[in-house]
């Protein structure tokens, strides 16, 4: 695909995010592999999903801001992260992220929406989305708090602050640390390992698994598209493109 790299194996289905020029920055089309990638491998045989980067030191530098800024209240609706991210948790199968390098924003909800997650001592992960005018409104308000508590999910939401691998893996964020050169057959190995398990016990226990975590999703959908049409967060976004481009 485009802007996937994938990598089939018995019981392990590797998606490689490729689009370096951008720092796999997620944009719709990566959005649209993804879920596409999705749909045929909730039809194919039961396989554990492995999200990696194909270039090293690289996860998701976030959403792409460029795109984000033009996006307006009826593309807020449209819940286009939101939506790829509620259906990456609701995937039959497990899935595991392995990041090394930051995953930030969009990144961070992506990670968030894995069962799983490993990562490398270059991982960063950051909730950054206030600091351009808008929330972190693709599960990062909630799936981050229930994952490491109501008072770092704070921290990392209202101050931009960014947990290194050692912060992640201590306050329950990541479940493993691995070298980067070693850290996607890191995520193999669990892979399998998780795979030698019932595949229909595994899709019943995700299902069951489902039932304990309250979403703000439907709120946070509404407050972004009031956040989209606003004037700050224009500014704040072309204030952010221009930092970059110098």
């Amino acid at each position: 695909m485009g802007l996937l790299a994938l990598d089939r194996r018995p019981g392990v289905l590797l998606v490689g995010l490729d689009r370096p020029e951008k720092r796999n920055a997620l944009d719709e089309a990566m959005v649209d592999e993804i879920d596409d990638v999705l749909r045929e491998a909730a039809r194919d045989d039961p396989a554990v999903m492995i999200l990696h980067s194909i270039t090293p030191g690289m996860f998701v530098s976030g959403a792409d801001i460029g795109e984000l800024r033009d996006r307006d209240a009826d593309d807020a609706l449209r819940s286009i992260n939101a939506g790829l991210f509620e259906r990456l948790e609701a995937h039959r199968w497990p899935t595991i992220a392995a990041v090394d390098g930051p995953a930030y924003g969009g990144g961070c909800e992506l990670a968030l929406a894995c069962d799983l997650r490993l990562c490398s001592p270059a991982a960063r992960f950051a909730q950054p989305e206030l600091n351009l005018g808008i929330l972190a409104g693709a599960g990062g308000n909630w799936r981050l708090a229930q994952l490491v508590g109501i008072g770092v999910a704070r921290r990392m939401l209202y101050t931009g602050a960014v947990l290194d691998a050692d912060d992640a893996l201590a306050s329950g964020l990541v479940d493993e640390i691995h070298q980067s050169e070693h850290l996607v057959d890191a995520a193999v190995d669990l892979a399998e390992s998780v795979g030698r398990r019932s595949w229909r016990a595994l899709e019943l226990t995700k299902l069951a698994l489902r039932q304990h975590r309250p979403a703000t999703t439907g709120f946070d959908v509404a407050a972004q598209a009031l956040l989209f049409e606003s004037d700050d967060k224009y500014q704040r976004m072309t204030a952010f493109l221009e930092r970059r481009r110098r």
